[in-house]
């Protein structure tokens, strides 16, 4: 045995272990939360099965499920993507905990990374999650995969720079009120539930251009007409993602 062999090697892990190491623990974090949990995972479930079982809002011809999926399925991405990152992202800035992370190896960049990453892990559970139960209930998806991976990405981009715009700049108390309110107002008029034909013309035009409005048409484009790409909803996704990551990278405060 050579006098090195227990010797310890000083200095930092490779950045992809950090990254995954980092990403593992606020996954963790993520579906430890109760809170997280309501918004992730309880609410989006009970709409879904609440409005495809009882005919309270008029989703136009088909199943109501039908209708109900895609928009339930934006709901779940900017649940976890906007609301969730954003709250806990403004709690841990709060209490010194992004502080003490940006002085560690691992650099700030690399952590917003890991926070995207669990983000879309945990999205990938809640998807799984909410395609099997609206399959159970009849749920006929169309579509080309592909396209709904990719809106799917361009959403979570869009709504994870908004969180962490906000987190990032507004105290941890209004960053929590605010989220909720967001997420109870975009919910509403979103198209998630009710159909944006149901409102003014007017209103409708602007509806229109909101992520989850974006979102949750372009995915019922595709899964419930059959649409190829909608490109439309895609750009405005996209434009969303550029302003709000930029943004967030700008104004993002650590204390």
């Amino acid at each position: 045995m050579s006098a090195g062999t227990y010797t310890p090697r000083p200095g930092a892990a490779p950045l992809p272990r950090m990254i995954a190491a980092q990403t593992a623990l606020e996954t963790r974090m993520l579906l430890r939360n109760g809170e997280q949990l309501l918004l992730t995972v309880i609410i989006p479930t009970l709409l879904l099965v609440l409005f495809s079982a009882v005919d309270i809002v008029d989703t136009g011809s088909g199943a109501s499920v039908d209708f109900l999926a895609p928009g339930i399925l934006a709901l779940a991405v900017m649940s976890t993507a906007f609301t969730g990152q954003a709250i806990a992202t403004g709690f841990e800035r709060r209490y010194g905990v992004l502080k003490r992370l940006g002085a560690s190896p691992l650099p700030r960049w690399a952590l917003m990374t890991a926070k995207t990453l669990s983000v879309l892990v945990t999205e990938v559970l809640q998807v799984l999650l909410l395609t099997a139960i609206a399959l159970t209930l009849g749920w006929s998806p169309q579509g080309n995969p592909l396209s709904v991976l990719l809106l799917l990405v361009l959403g979570t981009a869009a709504f994870s720079g908004l969180g962490l715009l906000m987190a990032g700049t507004l105290k941890a108390e209004a960053t929590l009120a605010a989220a909720n309110l967001v997420f109870l107002l975009l919910l509403v008029g979103g198209g998630v539930i009710v159909p944006l034909d149901k409102f003014p013309d007017a209103v409708q035009s602007v509806l229109g251009l909101l992520p989850i409005s974006a979102l949750s048409e372009g995915l019922r484009d595709v899964l419930q007409h059959g649409a190829s790409m909608p490109w439309a909803e895609a750009g405005i996704l996209a434009v969303w993602a550029v302003l709000g990551l930029g943004a967030a990278a700008k104004f993002f405060r650590w204390e």
